[in-house]
């Protein structure tokens, strides 16, 4: 049986270790939060007092932290996992960071004869409950292939994206859609409701109209208009404004880096900085619907 080592305890991976568990995979479970080891332990999993223990006892790691400082921490430090893990063993970081420091990490796992995958995730803390997370993977194939009966059980969507890099690609990309979808559809009902439309009303002529997406259809900013959303619990997290606005600055570097201007994203990452500088970063990243609704009052 594979022994899965599992770092980053947070939202999104206390579920992911449930699944994995539920799977029947060994899963040693670190974090730098002890409560958060304790919160997966009664369930099967076993503890690791570092990262590198955690190193020496897995087959495969998979890190799902939030920057890619932790990350290059994680794996390059002096007690970090590539120096404990054996040649052939498997690493996948499922976290959203910049594309230089994953393709540094790859780099450097090459050279130690670790296999590495890059393959952050969609879907946000529902999908990690319900194990329906889309994920992005950049790396060899062969590596793929080995990684995908893990992924499987903790995702619903496994894409292969390309070669190392080309996970966080797709998912800066895709984040950067998002968070301008989600502006437009705040913007929309904000106006709906000033020109005296019923927000239920608009929503069943959007989302079946040429306005459809899925910041409308499947995670309505607005409360009561569909369920299972955070603006049906008071906008808790889903998924934090303050990590939309990482993933914003991280495709604005992107952008910069190959030159590709990206305009709305700009004015995304504006209105997402205001929003966490006002004390919402720890909100929903679709309770921007509020700072919007605000900001046109006092226009």
């Amino acid at each position: 049986m594979t022994t899965i080592g599992f770092i980053g305890l947070g939202h999104m991976g206390n579920p992911m270790v449930h699944h994995l568990l539920k799977a029947g995979f060994i899963v040693y479970a670190y974090d730098v939060i002890p409560n958060a080891i304790q919160a997966v332990t009664p369930y099967g999993a076993i503890a690791a007092d570092s990262p590198a223990s955690l190193a020496e006892h897995s087959d495969v790691i998979i890190t799902s932290v939030q920057t890619g400082q932790q990350v290059a921490d994680i794996c390059m430090s002096h007690d970090g996992i590539f120096s404990h893990m054996k040649p052939g063993k498997l690493y996948i970081d499922c976290s959203s960071i910049d594309i230089a420091t994953t393709n540094i990490l790859h780099a450097e796992a090459a050279k130690l004869h670790i296999a590495m995958l890059d393959a952050p995730v969609s879907g946000g803390v529902a999908g990690a409950e319900a194990a329906t997370l889309t994920f992005m993977v950049g790396g060899r194939t062969a590596d793929f292939e080995q990684a995908l009966p893990i992924l499987k059980t903790m995702g619903k969507k496994i894409v292969y994206a390309g070669p190392s890099g080309s996970g966080q690609a797709a998912k800066i990309c895709n984040n950067l859609l998002l968070a301008i979808s989600m502006v437009g559809v705040c913007e929309a009902f904000t106006l709906a409701e000033k020109l005296g439309l019923n927000p239920k009303k608009f929503f069943e002529i959007s989302s079946n109209a040429s306005g459809q997406c899925w910041s409308m259809t499947s995670y309505c900013p607005v409360p009561g208009v569909i369920e299972n959303v955070p603006s049906n619990h008071h906008y808790q997290p889903g998924f934090m404004a303050k990590m939309m606005l990482k993933d914003l600055r991280l495709a604005h570097h992107a952008a910069e880096v190959v030159d590709s201007p990206i305009p709305l994203g700009a004015i995304a990452t504006e209105l997402y900085t205001l929003y966490v500088n006002q004390g919402h970063g720890e909100v929903d990243f679709s309770g921007i619907i509020n700072f919007i609704s605000t900001k046109q009052e006092k226009q």
